[in-house]
């Protein structure tokens, strides 16, 4: 059977580290997961409890392809309690996880032989989808200097559109308003589709993050509760549009997914009053951003750009390897701790860097650092 040329993406490189990593522990070996971009708390428990009443009493059909009128209403709440945004919920998509909210972005927006620009390093699959689909992505190199987000003059030229994260997959930094307002701004100029991925707002550690939606409507904005809410295998997002691309969403999610899984939208929609439990959750991640902070840099990772949300540190590792996939391979061996290379999120400048996780649970991020400083010593003394 024939394959499409557009088909043949690359591998996500994390899930291949998990795999790995899984293969070690059934050998029967303890592994410290550092390379994975997931909370270790599950679902939050209210939202577990509301899940389970309701299957005992609805059938779980489908639901209107935007998703649940009420949780709709709910994330257009929560837009006026973190920001002071007033949403109307009839521009909330509920989605397939945040993967589905790119996918009908992309739909959405672009034609074949477009050209996007996102960031490098920037979170993997927005290239893959972006090919998967016929439509080119541009990267753009952004500089440590910069703290890997974009500036206006990163910006390519013959693009017709642009992605922007904040905070930022590998490296947990995040666009201020004026900073964000100036992508904005340009992109308006010269009619740019512009996307603001905002899967990791609520996990901040000082000043909270800035939702596009606080600039302009003219974006679409992606969210998920997969991060700030623990819920990564519940597969459900959202994406807020401009009130004229409603139609045209919803058009694409009838034929694409019918309708977000019906369950995990229960689930979420329950989730949104647990904050108590997600805040104690985020207090522990603040914890494990405090260790990795002061113990990288002690053990040789010294070149990072300290992070400002999410749960990542982006190390250049330039002076210690040029081949960051065979330097992870040779963490997790010799250490027992599982990173990522940075060729996930940087094709071109990735040989030299590391992301490390320290989403996992305190006690689990101090024995990975414990383990990281042992083999970094053993390395430098061989």
């Amino acid at each position: 059977m024939r394959f499409s040329s557009r088909g043949q993406v690359d591998p996500f490189i994390v899930m291949d580290v998990m795999e790995a990593a899984r293969a070690a522990e059934d050998a029967g070996r303890d592994i410290v997961h550092m390379e994975v971009g997931q909370p270790s708390t599950p679902a939050p428990e209210g939202a577990r409890h509301a899940l389970a009443k309701a299957l005992d009493d609805q059938a779980m059909g489908y639901t209107v392809a935007l998703g649940l009128p009420a949780l709709r209403r709910g994330i257009a709440e929560l837009y006026q309690r973190w920001y002071g945004v007033d949403l109307d919920p009839a521009r909330v998509v509920v989605t397939s996880g945040s993967s589905g909210a790119f996918v009908l972005a992309f739909s959405a927006l672009f034609d074949a032989g477009d050209r996007v620009a996102l960031g490098e390093p920037g979170y993997p699959s927005y290239r893959q989808i972006l090919r998967a689909m016929s439509v080119e992505p541009v990267g753009m190199p952004a500089s440590a200097e910069n703290r890997y987000q974009p500036v206006p003059q990163d910006i390519p030229e013959d693009v017709q559109g642009l992605i922007v994260a904040s905070p930022g997959n590998p490296s947990g930094t995040m666009l201020g308003k004026p900073e964000l307002k100036a992508l904005m701004d340009l992109a308006q100029a010269r009619d740019l589709a512009f996307i603001s991925d905002e899967i990791y707002h609520g996990l901040h550690y000082e000043d909270r993050a800035v939702t596009a939606l606080e600039v302009s409507d003219q974006a679409y904005v992606v969210n998920s509760f997969s991060k700030y809410f623990s819920m990564t295998g519940w597969r459900v997002g959202w994406l807020v549009v401009p009130e004229d691309h409603v139609r045209t969403v919803e058009r694409l999610a009838q034929n694409m997914f019918i309708c977000p899984p019906h369950a995990s939208q229960i689930a979420a929609l329950a989730a949104l009053d647990c904050i108590d439990e997600l805040e104690a959750n985020r207090a522990a991640y603040a914890e494990n951003r405090r260790l990795m902070l002061e113990v990288l840099p002690q053990i040789g990772f010294d070149r990072i750009a300290p992070p400002d949300g999410a749960f990542y540190i982006y190390a250049d590792v330039a002076h210690l390897t040029d081949n960051s996939l065979a330097f992870a391979e040779e963490i997790l061996r010799e250490a027992g701790v599982a990173v990522t290379p940075g060729l996930d999120f940087d094709p071109h400048r990735g040989a030299s860097t590391l992301r490390f996780s320290y989403a996992q649970s305190t006690p689990r991020i101090r024995e990975g650092l414990e383990r990281l400083r042992a083999f970094m010593a053993a390395r430098l003394a061989g």
